[in-house]
């Protein structure tokens, strides 16, 4: 059911009237795509009819004297965390957090959980209409609207797997792409949505079954619930067969049989008590499954704010990516394996070849329809060797296994100098202007 704004809203047409006759007229979209903000790297402290912004990396003091006249604003953010408790809370609650501290408490954040305001399927018409002002969405969801986004999909499927290393390659290499692809940017536009972040890769997915799979021949028959496209055809690839059903149903069709196994993310994994009724983890080292890949992404409500409202969230990014990185942190998942006794078994040398073999044959298919470029093959390994020197060069590893994680990762890691250096490398290049 669609909520209506209420009249004192700080986006009610009321409420943005009076800011128009009072304080400053709004107009422009946030300009965070490639067409609208080719050639604004760094921003400057224009906007016209927004009113002024501030130069990118400004101090605190500037900031605050650009936005002291304008009036307080409330964005709702919808987020995948089914409360303040979820091991997926700090994926926007570092992000609310630095917003509105940079904002001097002018910009509030309000978090929606758990799709509560509106579901998947609806939330890019929500955007649009200003029922959410930003959401993590999942436009995997609906290959038809958005296809040279889910053609990306593949492209992040079948590179080696590590829990740290590998976790934010794949995560850079995909936000870099996504913000240099064109027919992705495109898609946004036509859904009258503006991207905060194209292509979120998420977390790797991981086998949860109800008995231990982690040969070739276990897979025969699978009854396998899936989240994509790839995914669906991957199981079929290994001789399971794919199931479709959503994520807050999969915990019931494990208990009862009805699926013997859900691919997934470990923070979806601990979130919905899976591991009670399937305590059987596999992971990949040597390739990976299939990610459901996210966006987040800013609606009208967003597009209505002054420049410098506008330039204070998107300047954030680095806690939101701090946040995001945290979130997904499989460490706690493998400690409460150990509680729950879990099994945890790295997939066999074939199972993996095989795992491996579709991916690579995805990838082909994608780079040959050309929907996304003829060279995102060699623009991908591009990008993955260059995060892979950057993330190395910061000081992230990998300590040892995902089995073992528990025992050697660093729970207080921060993951900030590498959203400051994503920052700096791709996104200033679309900051608002």
């Amino acid at each position: 059911m669609k909520r209506p704004l209420s009249t004192d809203s700080p986006f009610s047409p009321s409420t943005i009237r009076h800011r128009r006759s009072h304080v400053i007229a709004f107009a422009a979209a946030l300009c965070l795509t490639l067409s609208a903000c080719a050639g604004s790297a760094g921003g400057g402290t224009g906007g016209g009819e927004r009113g002024e912004g501030y130069a990118f990396g400004t101090s605190p003091e500037v900031v605050s004297a650009a936005i002291e006249d304008l009036e307080p604003v409330t964005i709702t953010y919808q987020i995948p965390a089914t409360s303040q408790n979820s091991p997926q809370s700090p994926i926007r609650t570092s992000f609310k957090e630095a917003v509105e501290e940079m904002s001097d408490g002018q910009i509030t954040v309000e978090l929606a959980w758990n799709q509560s305001i509106a579901t998947y399927d609806e939330i890019h018409n929500a955007l649009a209409d200003g029922r959410v002002d930003m959401a993590f969405t999942l436009p995997t969801y609906d290959p038809a609207r958005f296809p040279a986004f889910n053609a990306l999909n593949p492209i992040l499927a079948g590179d080696e797997s590590t829990p740290v290393v590998g976790e934010l390659v794949t995560n850079l290499a995909a936000a870099e792409l996504s913000w240099n692809t064109p027919e992705i940017l495109a898609e946004y536009e036509e859904n009258d949505v503006t991207p905060f972040l194209p292509v979120m890769a998420s977390g790797e997915y991981y086998s949860v079954c109800t008995e231990p799979s982690p040969e070739l021949d276990d897979w025969q028959g699978l009854q396998v619930r899936v989240g994509s496209p790839a995914a669906s055809d991957m199981v079929s690839h290994v001789g399971g067969s794919p199931v479709s059903i959503a994520g807050v149903e999969a915990y019931e069709a494990l208990q009862r049989g009805t699926i013997d196994c859900s691919l997934a993310v470990l923070s979806d994994v601990v979130q919905g008590g899976f591991f009670e009724v399937a305590p059987n983890l596999g992971y990949t080292t040597t390739t990976s499954f299939p990610r459901v890949s996210g966006a987040i992404l800013t609606g009208s409500g967003v597009e209505e704010l002054p420049l410098a409202y506008q330039q204070i969230l998107f300047d954030n990014f680095a806690d939101y990516f701090h946040g995001a990185t945290v979130s997904s942190s499989k460490s706690e998942a493998v400690a409460s394996t150990r509680e729950q006794g879990v099994q945890i078994d790295e997939a066999s040398e074939e199972l993996q070849a095989e795992v491996k073999a579709f991916a690579d044959g995805k990838r082909q298919e994608v780079e040959e329809s050309g929907i996304i470029g003829d060279d995102i093959l060699d623009r991908m390994a591009t990008v993955r060797e260059e995060w892979t020197t950057e993330v190395e060069e910061l000081g992230y590893s990998d300590g040892g296994s995902l089995a073992d994680m528990d025992e050697w990762y660093d729970m207080d890691t921060d993951y900030r100098p590498l959203g400051e250096a994503f920052m700096e490398k791709t996104m200033k290049d679309h900051r608002p202007s």
